[in-house]
């Protein structure tokens, strides 16, 4: 017995089999094997085909049976990109293409809405700021396309759109999707009335709402005998990316924290009570595991100059030809704190951490006597660990106690001395595992299906690779991540 994840990426489709019984990875495919083009009309938009997702999806599926055999699949997870914006006709036709999380042509509709709402009641109620998620969207089109909008049967999030081509055209969707694209009243507990009547939104767009976790619709005969997989199959989960890759680590509990550190780096925790940032420097959305009677909020905290510093550094300070191992090595060699060397790594861009101000990357305290590229690579991967930590304080104030990080054994987190500065400076432990969002989505439709009965049965068998605990002497850490915090001057 199989079950089937699809993560809808911006860059690709990835598939994986997961044998339900075993946990074990039975196969994997994703496509295109180059980045999916995204479309730019204008400076600052962003614009994917939600058909070029399907087709994506096919073709991915295609390598998977290639791998294996699709018959024995039992339930489908999804897991996609948040925030896009899927209009579609009563046919279930895309009207034009998906305005995707990077597009930021929605910004002014979302700060009106802000302003015109109260700040105070959205936050109370959305806990957000609209800004740029899916609702802004929305309103872009309705004021710039307005024959267009008139067409519009329901306005769909990226899974939500997989969904109903895998069923044949069941339009659903969940409260924890409505959630991220600002649709969904928290205090309420039902669609917001605030932002649907600002916008001058009919309720009839929003698509039936189903629980994240449950037989949502089924796959069509059509569509199981174009993919070989078996007609009926229930497609029993989908989530956005972020809590899906929590999921994926099963991270559901409150103060339990899901970590990726990539080009940029993300924090994930769950919340067990309804809060906000004051200061919207977090986005608090619902979690995958949120219901009326179990309040589960998934904080995100978004920080861009993470991988991408570290990246730089090798291009740019290490040895040339020098691998990441090697850099991580030669940081190794100079102690804590590198000598008083600071590296403030917010060099690709404004920080939401930062109230979406742009402060740039910077070297701090050089002494030309003592300072090697040695000092250079620790600094980096130590300011890489206390930017994350200096985003997790915000959560903490939010009321999160943060006990264990859980990371998929990748990228960052693939680094010994970043791993050790992370977990001395903010005391908590951190677990490593092999894991990623395609078969975090296949457990998610275990769960859904009924064929685990919790998250925690379901990932009894998810590959732990190590754990890192604070180190006794955490004062060494402690003083660097200070001085950091004083240079950063906020």
């Amino acid at each position: 017995m199989y079950l089937l994840g699809y993560d809808i990426g911006t860059s690709s489709v990835k598939a994986a089999l997961v044998d339900a019984q075993t946990g074990q990875t039975v196969a994997s495919a994703q496509y295109p094997d180059v980045e999916a083009p995204i479309l730019a009309k204008q400076p600052g938009w962003a614009e994917q085909e939600p058909t070029m997702w399907w087709d994506e999806l096919k073709q991915a599926t295609l390598r998977l049976s290639e791998k294996a055999s699709l018959k024995e699949v039992a339930a489908i997870g999804i897991s996609y990109q948040m925030h896009g914006l899927v209009c579609v006709d009563k046919e279930g036709t895309p009207l034009r293409p998906s305005i995707i999380w990077c597009d930021g042509r929605a910004v002014p509709y979302g700060n009106a809405a802000f302003e015109a709402i109260g700040g105070e009641k959205c936050l109370q109620h959305l806990l957000n700021s609209p800004g740029n998620f899916t609702a802004a969207k929305l309103a872009w089109v309705k004021e710039n396309e307005p024959e267009l909008f008139a067409k519009i049967d329901k306005i769909m999030l990226p899974g939500d759109y997989i969904a109903m081509k895998l069923s044949g055209g069941d339009k659903k969707t969940t409260v924890s999707g409505l959630s991220e694209g600002m649709f969904w009243d928290f205090k309420n507990g039902e669609v917001s009335k605030d932002v649907m009547g600002y916008f001058g939104f009919s309720e009839d767009l929003i698509a039936e709402i189903v629980p994240t976790f449950s037989v949502q619709s089924k796959v069509c005969e059509a569509i199981a005998d174009e993919l070989g997989i078996p007609a009926g199959t229930p497609i029993s989960y989908r989530g956005g990316d972020q809590p899906n890759n929590a999921l994926s680590l099963n991270v559901m509990k409150p103060g339990e924290i899901a970590a990726t550190g990539g080009t940029s780096g993300v924090v994930y925790g769950v919340l067990g009570e309804v809060n906000y940032d004051k200061l919207s420097r977090v986005n608090t959305f619902a979690h995958v595991n949120h219901t009326a009677d179990q309040t589960r909020l998934g904080v995100l905290l978004c920080i861009n100059g993470t991988g991408i510093c570290n990246a730089w550094m090798r291009r740019t300070v290490a040895p040339e030809g020098m691998s990441y191992p090697e850099m991580n090595d030669l940081a190794e060699s100079v102690p804590v704190g590198a000598e008083g060397l600071s590296v403030i790594p917010f060099g690709n861009g404004a920080e939401r951490v930062l109230q979406n101000e742009n402060v740039g990357a910077s070297v701090l305290g050089i002494n030309f006597n003592i300072h090697k590229k040695a000092h250079l690579i620790r600094a980096a991967h130590e300011g890489i660990a206390f930017s994350f930590a200096y985003g997790m304080q915000i959560m903490k104030d939010m009321g999160m106690e943060i006990s264990t990080i859980k990371a998929g054994h990748a990228n960052m987190f693939l680094n010994p001395l970043f791993c050790r500065t992370l977990a001395a400076v903010t005391g908590a432990t951190i677990e490593l595992y092999e894991t990623d969002g395609s078969v975090g989505a296949a457990y998610g439709a275990g769960i859904g299906a009924g064929i685990y009965k919790d998250s925690d049965d379901a990932f009894k068998t998810l590959k732990h690779k190590a754990t890192i605990q604070p180190e006794a002497d955490r004062e060494p850490y402690m003083a660097a991540y200070r001085l950091w915090v004083e240079r950063l001057g906020k």
